[in-house]
């Protein structure tokens, strides 16, 4: 299974395998991460047309998606990610198709429950993405790396940090850029959460999702946490608060 697809984006640049390279350069891209991330959540209309089908079978009600803001994109789409857009707002958003993240979730659910526990890694260098992956791995009984992805994680063995998952989940393909390219480099597969300004041809399996809000990380990881435990037998069952941070 496979969402590689071109996007418009340009690939990660080039990372060193040893920890404490490109210091300068991630310090930078995080100072702007979390410039983007100090700004206010936009309050997301409750009656919006954010799927074909009204009638659609979803895990939760739509308007519970509609109140995290799953469904707000960016001003910018990749054509990669072109086929999860459902429309363009008239403020030039683009509105991502809530049918399509439920059914995704599933699926990633799915091809998750596959692997043993230990060896799935969550990474989330976004600030807002951090709680809730966290609280993912503690759920389904993975591993998190979260805030800056130590170069070498992956392919250092010489790195006290390092370690060897079967597949590797990330909150951004662009945050998480070095998860993914160490991902690639290994050769295990990648499951993302993608907006509509990703490119996704480093991506294996895409969870289209507006993934630069709190709310809408929270509810996305809340929703594949129950997915995955539901798909192994488990009983337990996680509530949305659990993955709210305070």
């Amino acid at each position: 299974m496979s969402d590689n697809e071109e996007g418009l984006e340009a690939e990660p640049a080039e990372a060193a395998d040893e920890p404490g390279a490109d210091e300068t350069e991630a310090e930078v891209a995080d100072a702007a991460e979390q410039a983007a991330e100090t700004e206010p959540e936009e309050e997301p209309a409750i009656e919006e047309d954010v799927m074909p089908d009204e009638e659609a079978d979803l895990l939760i009600p739509v308007e519970d998606y509609l109140g995290a803001g799953v469904h707000i994109g960016t001003q910018q789409k990749t054509q990669s990610m072109e086929r999860f857009i459902h429309r363009v707002r008239t403020d030039g958003l683009y509105v991502l198709d809530v049918s399509q993240t439920d059914q995704r979730i599933r699926t990633a659910a799915s091809f998750l429950a596959n692997y043993a526990p230990e060896q799935i890694l969550v990474a989330s260098s976004r600030q807002y993405g951090r709680f809730p992956a966290e609280t993912f791995a503690d759920a389904v009984g993975a591993r998190a790396r979260t805030g800056r992805f130590i170069p070498g994680t992956l392919t250092n063995p010489e790195y006290a940090g390092y370690i060897e998952p079967d597949v590797v989940v990330v909150t951004d393909p662009i945050g998480d850029s070095q998860a993914v390219k160490e991902a690639i480099t290994v050769g295990i597969p990648v499951v993302a959460m993608c907006d509509s300004n990703n490119a996704t041809s480093n991506v294996d399996l895409v969870i289209p999702t507006n993934n630069k809000g709190r709310k809408a990380l929270s509810i996305v990881y809340w929703l594949l946490a129950n997915e995955v435990l539901d798909r192994r037998g488990a009983d337990t069952v996680y509530a949305l608060e659990d993955f709210e941070s305070v």
